[in-house]
């Protein structure tokens, strides 16, 4: 046996000494400087921000190729809603932008986009599809391969929340939520009063998560799929986190306590809840939609009020799947990203970053959410939630969603371990890089970003002090406030892609018939306003008096702009008559 001496094992270990450390050299250098006000956005000490792109269109979902390409789905129901962006001189800054794409899209969420196997696959509202990725290329002209879609036009109970996040599980399986269509199981749907339907009947149908073959083609959501798991109201982001080889979503919890239950709920108790849950689920789980929602101040699951008075014990709720971790009401939890990259400091390894959209009814309180939050990991089981960058809705407090510059929609991890976030207003991409030093990374670093949970966006809110309808006349405004600023928004702009303007459309300035049959008998289906399409469900409001409804139409034909005459009560009242 050859002897080795002492000098040559040490030699050779100061080789590799060095090796290693101009490999992480390389590595820091690799990264691109940070923008000098890091993008407008606030993050812990040590972290910089690049914006690599701005306004491509409004963003949704993303991802990051292994060369670090990005691709981003947008929102809206055209052909080439695929935006490709390439960074050529590692400046940060994306100097190509394209965008491509030939598939239909039936609606305007334009969700889902991962990568899985060599391809890259991408939803819509009721299509999921995949395309075949050439090595190197970044415009990917393959035909899309139709994977799952879904019959919503012959839905026997309607649909909302159809958005399509996807993930995958590393067993070939895609995942895939089919939402609820309403606040609760109701027959007629989000009508004040109306008991739930129980059992519920929607749930074979909605409100749920389905495991497919993620390489089968003409799948059909959701005859082909198994039901994994049920009792969802609504899913916008969920993740498959490989360390324990489990799925996990952020949830949408319900809307509406307040309008539909102004007896038993105030409208603060309607501005913070019910929760949005972080859930852990396993094949065969059930978190208790319709029946119950998640009180994350009392940390239980409550009977919803729709529901009480039909024989289900109260006490039941602690039987269903419980959350990880339940947010406060209406922040909108749009993705999740588990994080398995090595350049962040080891407290991110294995955690969720949770990217908020943020509110747009919690009027007549301040709009909260717009921020990504981090969770980290502990042994398999969450901590407590951080802020981790902020600085997204400028001005507070924030009364009206069409008021914040940007609204965080998306997350995605890129080869070297920088996080990328979206945006949905404008289309406006971010690249989140560590450059400080790793061990020493503590809680002093989080100083920053911590002092932003006293902000109006994220503390929960005062009941008297930052209630922003103090000091509202009575009248149509003080019932506009009530019924209608929490969708419509003070302003009366709506919120995009959900609730449409009331400013500058003949919908409110023209056909006064056509505008108080809409507030007596509600409106469901597809609109235009604005030359933007809208589909959703726009209860009646006919439990108001005549007189109520006189004053309510008055005020908003002549505000917001529009300078249209009133509505008078006998008006409102001949049509009641004739319905």
């Amino acid at each position: 046996m050859k002897s080795v001496s002492i000098k040559s094992i040490l030699s050779a270990g100061c080789i590799w000494v060095v090796t290693i450390m101009l490999f992480f050299q390389c590595e820091r250098v690799s990264l691109p400087e940070g923008d000098p006000d890091n993008g407008g956005l606030v993050v812990p000490d040590g972290f910089e921000v690049v914006v690599v792109a701005d306004s491509i269109g409004s963003a949704r979902h993303m991802a990051v190729n292994d060369n670090g390409d990005i691709y981003v789905k947008l929102r809206g129901g055209k052909p080439k809603g695929i935006v490709g962006l390439r960074d050529e001189d590692n400046d940060g800054k994306a100097d190509t932008i394209v965008y491509f794409g030939n598939y239909e899209d039936i609606g305007n969420y334009g969700t889902g986009m991962r990568f899985y196997r060599g391809y890259m696959y991408f939803s819509t509202a009721g299509e999921v599809y995949r395309i075949k990725m050439e090595p190197g290329e970044l415009v990917q002209d393959a035909e899309p391969e139709l994977i799952i879609k879904d019959d919503y036009k012959n839905d026997p109970h309607g649909y909302e929340h159809i958005a399509k996040p996807i993930t995958f599980d590393n067993d070939g399986h895609i995942y895939l939520q089919y939402g609820a269509p309403g606040d609760v199981c109701q027959v007629l749907n989000r009508i004040p009063g109306e008991p739930g339907e129980f059992p519920c009947s929607e749930l074979t149908e909605h409100g749920g998560i389905w495991q497919f073959d993620a390489s089968k083609k003409d799948q059909t959501l959701q005859k082909d799929g198994v039901h994994y798991a049920t009792g969802i109201r609504s899913i916008v982001g969920m993740d498959w986190n490989t360390a324990d080889n489990t799925l996990y979503a952020v949830v949408h919890g319900r809307d509406d306590l307040a309008r539909r239950n102004p007896i038993q709920y105030s409208k603060w108790e309607s501005a913070i809840y019910p929760s949005e849950e972080f859930l852990r689920i396993k094949q065969g789980d059930n978190a208790g939609w319709p029946y119950f929602y998640y009180d994350q101040v009392r940390k239980k699951r409550v009977l919803n009020p729709e529901y009480v008075g039909l024989g289900i014990d109260e006490n039941s709720g602690e039987d269903y799947n419980q959350p990880l971790i339940g947010f406060p009401g209406h922040w909108a939890p749009n993705d999740i990203l588990f994080y398995t990259g090595n350049q962040f400091p080891d407290r991110y390894k294995n955690g969720a970053f949770i990217a908020f959209h943020g509110s747009t009814n919690r009027a007549p309180y301040p709009q909260a959410g717009y921020f990504i939050a981090f969770v980290p990991f502990n042994d398999g089981q969450p901590g407590a939630w951080e802020v981790f960058a902020d600085g997204f809705i400028g001005d507070e407090p924030l009364a009206n969603v069409s008021d914040a510059p940007y609204r965080p929609m998306a997350l995605a991890m890129g080869p070297d371990g920088s996080l990328y976030l979206s945006e949905t207003v404008l289309g406006k991409i971010w690249r989140v890089m560590f450059k400080g030093d790793r061990k020493s990374f503590d809680s002093e670093n989080l100083k920053v970003t911590e002092a932003r949970k006293s902000l109006p966006h994220i503390r929960t809110p005062d009941e008297e002090e930052d209630n922003l309808q103090k000091g509202v006349v009575m009248g149509g405004e003080r019932i506009y406030a009530t019924y209608c600023a929490p969708c419509h928004q003070r302003n009366g702009k709506g919120a995009e892609g959900r609730f449409p303007p009331l400013d500058g459309t003949t919908w409110v300035s023209g056909d006064k018939a056509r505008l108080i049959g809409v507030i007596l008998n509600g409106l469901e289906g597809d609109i235009t306003v604005n030359g933007v399409g809208y589909n959703g469900i726009m209860p009646k409001h006919d439990f108001l008096k005549d007189e109520e409804i006189a004053e309510l139409l008055t005020f908003v034909r002549q505000k917001f702009g529009n300078g249209a005459d009133g509505v008078t009560a006998s008006e409102v009242k001949n049509l009641r008559n004739k319905n």
